[in-house]
Protein backbone atom coordinates (compact mmCIF):
# COMPACT_ATOMS: atom_id res chain seq x y z
CA UNK A 1 0.00 0.00 0.00
CA UNK A 2 1.39 3.85 -0.36
CA UNK A 3 1.53 5.19 2.99
CA UNK A 4 2.23 8.88 3.70
CA UNK A 5 3.89 9.94 7.40
CA UNK A 6 3.16 13.63 8.20
CA UNK A 7 5.61 14.89 10.57
CA UNK A 8 4.63 18.43 12.30
CA UNK A 9 7.79 18.71 13.60
CA UNK A 10 9.75 21.45 15.34
CA UNK A 11 11.30 23.07 12.55
CA UNK A 12 9.11 21.73 9.47
CA UNK A 13 5.71 20.14 8.20
CA UNK A 14 7.30 16.54 5.91
CA UNK A 15 4.74 14.70 4.23
CA UNK A 16 7.02 11.75 3.10
CA UNK A 17 5.63 9.01 0.92
CA UNK A 18 6.55 5.66 0.47
CA UNK A 19 5.12 2.13 -1.01
CA UNK A 20 5.37 -0.37 1.42
CA UNK A 21 3.81 -4.41 2.82
CA UNK A 22 5.13 -5.83 5.43
CA UNK A 23 8.31 -7.36 5.51
CA UNK A 24 9.50 -5.35 2.92
CA UNK A 25 11.45 -2.03 3.06
CA UNK A 26 9.67 0.93 2.37
CA UNK A 27 10.06 2.52 -1.05
CA UNK A 28 10.43 6.28 -0.81
CA UNK A 29 7.41 7.78 -3.80
CA UNK A 30 7.65 11.38 -2.69
CA UNK A 31 8.67 14.29 -0.62
CA UNK A 32 6.51 17.94 0.17
CA UNK A 33 8.20 19.51 2.91
CA UNK A 34 7.65 23.48 4.34
CA UNK A 35 9.96 24.96 6.48
CA UNK A 36 7.45 26.39 9.19
CA UNK A 37 9.88 26.74 12.10
CA UNK A 38 6.90 26.14 15.07
CA UNK A 39 9.48 26.38 17.82
CA UNK A 40 10.47 30.15 16.90
CA UNK A 41 6.35 30.92 16.67
CA UNK A 42 5.91 30.73 20.38
CA UNK A 43 4.85 33.94 22.65
CA UNK A 44 5.72 34.99 25.55
CA UNK A 45 3.38 32.42 26.85
CA UNK A 46 4.81 30.03 25.47
CA UNK A 47 1.87 29.34 22.96
CA UNK A 48 1.85 29.29 18.91
CA UNK A 49 -0.07 32.64 18.27
CA UNK A 50 -3.19 32.38 15.71
CA UNK A 51 -0.72 33.70 12.83
CA UNK A 52 1.46 30.21 13.43
CA UNK A 53 -1.43 28.57 13.68
CA UNK A 54 -3.04 30.05 10.30
CA UNK A 55 0.56 29.06 8.67
CA UNK A 56 -0.05 25.51 10.24
CA UNK A 57 -3.34 24.50 9.31
CA UNK A 58 -2.53 26.02 5.35
CA UNK A 59 0.72 23.61 5.39
CA UNK A 60 -1.15 21.02 6.63
CA UNK A 61 -3.88 21.41 3.44
CA UNK A 62 -1.20 21.46 1.55
CA UNK A 63 0.27 18.26 2.48
CA UNK A 64 -3.66 16.70 2.32
CA UNK A 65 -3.50 17.89 -1.25
CA UNK A 66 -0.09 16.30 -2.12
CA UNK A 67 -0.71 12.78 -0.50
CA UNK A 68 -4.10 12.91 -2.83
CA UNK A 69 -2.19 13.80 -5.90
CA UNK A 70 0.02 11.01 -4.93
CA UNK A 71 -2.68 8.16 -3.75
CA UNK A 72 -1.64 7.36 -0.57
CA UNK A 73 -3.55 5.54 0.85
CA UNK A 74 -3.42 5.90 4.64
CA UNK A 75 -1.94 8.45 6.22
CA UNK A 76 -0.16 8.89 9.74
CA UNK A 77 0.07 11.94 10.96
CA UNK A 78 2.04 13.16 14.32
CA UNK A 79 3.54 15.91 15.91
CA UNK A 80 6.84 16.42 18.08
CA UNK A 81 7.86 18.68 20.90
CA UNK A 82 6.70 22.52 19.53
CA UNK A 83 2.85 21.16 19.60
CA UNK A 84 3.55 18.43 22.50
CA UNK A 85 5.19 21.32 24.56
CA UNK A 86 2.90 24.54 23.43
CA UNK A 87 0.75 26.26 26.60
CA UNK A 88 -2.58 25.78 24.33
CA UNK A 89 -1.52 22.33 22.21
CA UNK A 90 -5.19 21.31 22.71
CA UNK A 91 -6.46 24.22 21.19
CA UNK A 92 -4.18 24.20 18.19
CA UNK A 93 -4.74 20.58 17.74
CA UNK A 94 -8.19 20.93 17.97
CA UNK A 95 -8.08 23.43 15.36
CA UNK A 96 -6.09 21.59 12.39
CA UNK A 97 -8.71 18.63 13.19
CA UNK A 98 -11.57 20.67 12.50
CA UNK A 99 -10.13 22.91 9.73
CA UNK A 100 -8.51 19.83 7.87
CA UNK A 101 -9.96 16.60 9.02
CA UNK A 102 -6.72 15.90 10.00
CA UNK A 103 -6.47 14.71 13.73
CA UNK A 104 -2.77 14.27 14.97
CA UNK A 105 -1.27 12.01 17.11
CA UNK A 106 1.56 14.17 19.66
CA UNK A 107 4.23 11.90 20.36
CA UNK A 108 6.14 12.00 23.54
CA UNK A 109 9.76 12.64 24.04
CA UNK A 110 10.48 8.99 24.90
CA UNK A 111 7.72 7.53 21.89
CA UNK A 112 9.92 9.87 19.60
CA UNK A 113 13.03 8.56 21.22
CA UNK A 114 11.86 4.80 20.50
CA UNK A 115 10.76 5.45 17.59
CA UNK A 116 13.88 6.23 16.10
CA UNK A 117 15.72 3.73 17.78
CA UNK A 118 13.52 0.84 15.91
CA UNK A 119 14.44 2.45 12.39
CA UNK A 120 18.45 2.74 13.45
CA UNK A 121 17.94 -0.88 14.41
CA UNK A 122 16.61 -1.79 11.40
CA UNK A 123 18.85 -0.30 8.61
CA UNK A 124 21.58 -1.01 10.35
CA UNK A 125 20.69 -4.57 11.51
CA UNK A 126 20.96 -7.37 14.37
CA UNK A 127 24.90 -7.33 13.28
CA UNK A 128 25.06 -3.64 14.70
CA UNK A 129 25.05 -5.18 18.28
CA UNK A 130 24.31 -2.78 20.99
CA UNK A 131 23.11 0.50 19.46
CA UNK A 132 23.70 4.26 20.55
CA UNK A 133 21.21 6.11 18.91
CA UNK A 134 21.30 10.45 18.68
CA UNK A 135 19.12 12.58 17.27
CA UNK A 136 18.98 16.10 17.25
CA UNK A 137 15.50 18.22 16.07
CA UNK A 138 14.20 21.41 16.29
CA UNK A 139 13.21 21.50 20.07
CA UNK A 140 14.89 18.41 21.81
CA UNK A 141 17.24 15.46 21.69
CA UNK A 142 16.53 12.25 21.75
CA UNK A 143 18.74 9.57 22.97
CA UNK A 144 18.51 5.67 22.92
CA UNK A 145 20.56 2.63 23.51
CA UNK A 146 20.00 -1.30 23.59
CA UNK A 147 20.25 -4.63 22.16
CA UNK A 148 16.77 -5.26 20.54
CA UNK A 149 14.21 -3.26 18.71
CA UNK A 150 12.70 -1.90 22.15
CA UNK A 151 15.66 0.34 23.54
CA UNK A 152 16.90 -0.35 27.24
CA UNK A 153 16.68 3.81 27.67
CA UNK A 154 14.95 6.57 26.25
CA UNK A 155 15.41 9.58 27.03
CA UNK A 156 14.20 13.43 25.19
CA UNK A 157 15.66 16.53 26.49
CA UNK A 158 14.98 20.16 25.56
CA UNK A 159 18.49 20.59 23.58
CA UNK A 160 16.55 21.04 20.01
CA UNK A 161 18.59 23.30 17.59
CA UNK A 162 15.60 25.96 17.23
CA UNK A 163 15.02 26.25 20.35
CA UNK A 164 18.33 26.98 21.78
CA UNK A 165 18.89 29.27 19.05
CA UNK A 166 15.80 31.34 19.70
CA UNK A 167 15.84 31.48 23.06
CA UNK A 168 20.14 31.47 24.17
CA UNK A 169 22.26 32.71 20.96
CA UNK A 170 21.47 36.29 20.19
CA UNK A 171 23.35 38.19 17.78
CA UNK A 172 25.05 36.99 14.52
CA UNK A 173 27.36 36.04 14.47
CA UNK A 174 26.35 35.75 18.22
CA UNK A 175 27.68 37.05 21.42
CA UNK A 176 30.77 35.04 22.88
CA UNK A 177 29.61 34.85 26.17
CA UNK A 178 26.46 33.51 25.39
CA UNK A 179 28.07 30.49 23.02
CA UNK A 180 30.16 29.61 26.13
CA UNK A 181 26.99 29.98 28.22
CA UNK A 182 25.24 27.74 26.08
CA UNK A 183 27.73 25.41 25.81
CA UNK A 184 27.52 24.99 29.76
CA UNK A 185 23.63 24.51 29.87
CA UNK A 186 23.97 21.43 26.95
CA UNK A 187 26.23 20.11 28.71
CA UNK A 188 24.69 20.42 32.46
CA UNK A 189 21.19 18.87 31.11
CA UNK A 190 23.13 15.89 28.93
CA UNK A 191 25.23 14.95 31.85
CA UNK A 192 21.99 14.45 33.98
CA UNK A 193 21.34 11.38 31.85
CA UNK A 194 24.91 9.77 31.00
CA UNK A 195 24.46 7.54 34.49
CA UNK A 196 21.16 5.82 33.74
CA UNK A 197 23.12 4.74 30.03
CA UNK A 198 26.77 3.59 31.14
CA UNK A 199 25.23 1.59 33.70
CA UNK A 200 23.54 -0.63 30.72
CA UNK A 201 27.76 -0.97 29.08
CA UNK A 202 29.39 0.54 26.02
CA UNK A 203 27.51 0.51 23.06
CA UNK A 204 29.15 -1.21 20.05
CA UNK A 205 27.89 1.12 17.16
CA UNK A 206 27.00 4.61 17.61
CA UNK A 207 24.31 6.10 15.27
CA UNK A 208 22.93 9.60 14.88
CA UNK A 209 20.04 10.74 12.92
CA UNK A 210 18.27 14.04 11.92
CA UNK A 211 19.71 17.04 9.55
CA UNK A 212 21.45 18.70 11.84
CA UNK A 213 23.74 15.59 12.31
CA UNK A 214 23.89 15.16 9.04
CA UNK A 215 24.75 18.71 7.95
CA UNK A 216 27.66 18.56 10.45
CA UNK A 217 28.99 15.60 9.48
CA UNK A 218 28.84 16.92 5.37
CA UNK A 219 30.96 20.12 6.99
CA UNK A 220 33.35 17.70 8.62
CA UNK A 221 33.95 15.97 4.98
CA UNK A 222 31.25 13.34 4.66
CA UNK A 223 29.68 12.33 1.14
CA UNK A 224 27.24 14.58 0.25
CA UNK A 225 23.39 13.71 0.11
CA UNK A 226 23.14 12.88 -3.37
CA UNK A 227 25.55 10.25 -3.66
CA UNK A 228 23.15 8.20 -2.18
CA UNK A 229 21.62 6.68 1.03
CA UNK A 230 23.52 3.72 1.26
CA UNK A 231 27.41 5.27 1.39
CA UNK A 232 28.71 5.07 4.85
CA UNK A 233 28.77 8.75 6.46
CA UNK A 234 30.85 9.27 9.46
CA UNK A 235 31.34 12.27 11.98
CA UNK A 236 34.82 12.41 13.94
CA UNK A 237 34.03 14.46 17.35
CA UNK A 238 38.11 15.44 16.53
CA UNK A 239 36.94 17.09 13.67
CA UNK A 240 33.67 18.63 15.04
CA UNK A 241 35.31 20.09 17.64
CA UNK A 242 37.80 21.84 15.69
CA UNK A 243 34.83 23.39 13.59
CA UNK A 244 32.50 24.46 16.92
CA UNK A 245 34.59 27.76 17.61
CA UNK A 246 34.95 28.31 13.61
CA UNK A 247 30.77 28.01 13.14
CA UNK A 248 30.84 30.35 16.61
CA UNK A 249 32.88 33.27 14.74
CA UNK A 250 30.52 32.96 11.10
CA UNK A 251 27.33 34.79 10.40
CA UNK A 252 24.06 32.81 9.19
CA UNK A 253 25.27 33.95 5.52
CA UNK A 254 28.57 32.23 5.65
CA UNK A 255 27.35 29.28 7.22
CA UNK A 256 24.71 29.07 4.32
CA UNK A 257 27.51 29.36 2.15
CA UNK A 258 29.41 25.97 3.72
CA UNK A 259 28.84 22.35 1.98
CA UNK A 260 25.04 20.70 2.72
CA UNK A 261 24.32 23.40 4.76
CA UNK A 262 20.96 25.04 3.95
CA UNK A 263 19.68 28.79 3.88
CA UNK A 264 17.07 28.00 6.10
CA UNK A 265 19.41 25.55 9.02
CA UNK A 266 22.12 28.01 9.00
CA UNK A 267 21.06 30.23 11.96
CA UNK A 268 20.63 26.99 14.10
CA UNK A 269 23.89 24.36 13.21
CA UNK A 270 25.81 26.31 15.99
CA UNK A 271 23.54 25.69 18.49
CA UNK A 272 23.14 21.70 16.49
CA UNK A 273 26.81 21.40 16.68
CA UNK A 274 27.04 22.20 20.60
CA UNK A 275 24.68 19.50 21.18
CA UNK A 276 26.31 17.31 19.26
CA UNK A 277 29.75 18.03 20.40
CA UNK A 278 28.97 18.05 23.95
CA UNK A 279 26.84 14.30 23.65
CA UNK A 280 29.67 12.94 21.73
CA UNK A 281 32.06 14.38 24.34
CA UNK A 282 29.81 12.94 27.88
CA UNK A 283 29.12 9.70 25.97
CA UNK A 284 33.05 8.71 25.19
CA UNK A 285 32.00 8.87 21.57
CA UNK A 286 34.71 9.32 19.26
CA UNK A 287 32.69 8.28 15.63
CA UNK A 288 29.64 8.07 14.74
CA UNK A 289 27.53 7.01 11.64
CA UNK A 290 25.13 8.72 10.23
CA UNK A 291 21.70 6.76 10.01
CA UNK A 292 19.72 7.48 6.95
CA UNK A 293 16.26 6.21 8.30
CA UNK A 294 14.67 8.37 11.48
CA UNK A 295 11.75 8.88 13.22
CA UNK A 296 9.42 9.15 10.12
CA UNK A 297 10.85 5.65 8.88
CA UNK A 298 10.18 4.27 12.51
CA UNK A 299 6.50 5.44 12.67
CA UNK A 300 6.21 3.94 8.89
CA UNK A 301 7.80 0.45 10.52
CA UNK A 302 5.51 -0.16 13.36
CA UNK A 303 2.69 0.98 10.98
CA UNK A 304 3.88 -2.11 8.88
CA UNK A 305 4.48 -4.24 12.57
CA UNK A 306 0.65 -3.62 13.43
CA UNK A 307 -0.70 -4.67 9.82
CA UNK A 308 1.45 -7.78 10.18
CA UNK A 309 0.83 -9.07 13.12
CA UNK A 310 -3.42 -8.44 12.65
Amino acid sequence: MRLGVLDVGSNTVHLLVVDAHPGARPLPAHSHKVELRLAQLLDENGAIGPGGVDKLVSVVHGALRAAEDKGVEELLPFATSAVREASNADEVLTRVHTETGVELTVLSGEEEARLTFLAARRWFGWSAGRLLVLDIGGGSLEIAYGIDEEPDAAVSLPLGAGRLTAGRLPGDPPDPDAVRALRRHVRTEIARTVGEFSRLGGPDHVVATSKTFKQLARICGAARSADGPYVQRELKRSALESWVPRLAGMTTAERAGLPGVSPGRAGQILAGALVAEGAMDLFGVERLEICPWALREGVILRRLDHMGSA
